[in-house]
């Protein structure tokens, strides 16, 4: 959310978690902020500062893993779309220097493009907020910024992960453009875990591997689903909720993707965890658990038998969760 910075700060830094897009239920419509208990930033650092010409530094974990020409990079982009939205505003553009600090792995399933395009956005609009004194953009506004680069990315506009990252906890996507998305009530004592397998697959190859029509079946199921877990958030009824958390839309196709994918959903579930399911467009698997020490069991599992070498090196990893209310974030 937007911050306004006290004005001897000179340095801005701006963190977007990571989200899981879809919660297997709801396609392109819904998406949860998830934050590691333990205190990790899994998601992206985006810092900026006044300069003497327009620059982008890109460092982190997962750096080489981007284009090494700055002008394709979306945080670039992010920054010549904001300065378009200023012109339009009568506002002076300042020369600034912007440093990705890419902590999320590309082609995740975690909203790697949406943390760097939030943290982008949040910190651009914080810096200017800073500099004039008062709010420049509202949230609608950067949301639909953050909407429109995603989309540059993912090929289709959809707000399953900028929103739940720039907003927090559980968003549901509605179809009024004005409001774009709200806040669904989320189940803030669970643990999700988070297994990133170390390989990645592209948006773009996930959405080509699904059908193009479906059974009508298919369409009452999800129709079905996604309205009682809708009811379940707002009633509490926890039970209710993980038993419909079934994705008939993109998992029975994206699971043929993804190695591994079906023994280790298939083991968890026998484990008793409450639902289990592909976060986004995949690899990474989401398990939910109701009591901290089941989350711990299942994540040495999922390290032994959910992560894999490319090349012989090992870039996954398995994160304990909880919601992330907060969404982006002044650090």
């Amino acid at each position: 959310m937007i911050s306004l910075m006290k004005e001897n700060q000179a340095k801005i830094s701006v963190f977007a978690p990571a989200s899981i897009g879809n919660v297997s239920v709801g396609f392109d419509v819904l998406g949860l902020t998830v934050k590691p208990i333990d205190g990790t930033l899994l998601g992206d650092v985006v810092s900026i500062e006044k300069a003497k010409t327009n620059d982008l530094i890109v460092e982190g974990r997962f750096a080489d893993k981007l284009p090494s020409n700055k002008e394709e990079n979306i945080v670039w982009q992010c920054l010549l779309l904001f300065n378009e939205a200023l012109v339009k505003q009568n506002i002076v553009i300042d020369k600034v220097k912007l440093t990705l600090d890419k902590k999320m792995p590309v082609g995740s399933g975690l909203g790697s493009s949406a943390c760097s395009i939030v943290a982008a956005l949040h910190a651009l609009s914080a810096y200017y907020n800073q500099r004039e004194n008062k709010e420049i953009f509202n949230d609608k506004v950067l949301l639909k910024m953050m909407g429109q680069m995603e989309a540059l990315i993912s090929g289709s506009l959809h707000y399953d992960n900028v929103a739940p990252c720039f907003l927090g906890g559980l968003q549901l996507m509605v179809t009024d453009s004005d409001i774009i998305s709200k806040a669904l009530p989320s189940f803030n004592d669970c643990y999700y875990v988070m297994a990133y397998p170390g390989i990645n697959v592209s948006t773009k190859a996930a959405r080509d591997v699904l059908p193009k029509q479906y059974s009508r079946a298919d369409l009452i199921t999800y129709g079905q689903n996604l309205a009682t877990f809708v009811d379940a958030c707002h009633t509490g009824d926890k039970a209710q909720a993980f038993a419909v958390l079934t994705d008939v839309v993109a998992e029975p196709y994206r699971k043929l993707l993804l190695p591994k994918y079906q023994q280790a959903h298939d083991y968890l579930v026998s484990q008793g965890a409450l639902a289990v399911g592909i976060s986004g467009s995949g690899p990474t698997l989401f398990c939910v658990c109701q009591e901290q020490g089941q989350a711990e069991k299942l994540t040495i599992w999922l390290k032994e038998n959910y992560l894999q070498a490319v090349d012989g090196i090992s870039n996954g990893f398995v994160h304990v969760c909880r919601v992330d209310e907060q969404g982006s974030t002044v650090l």
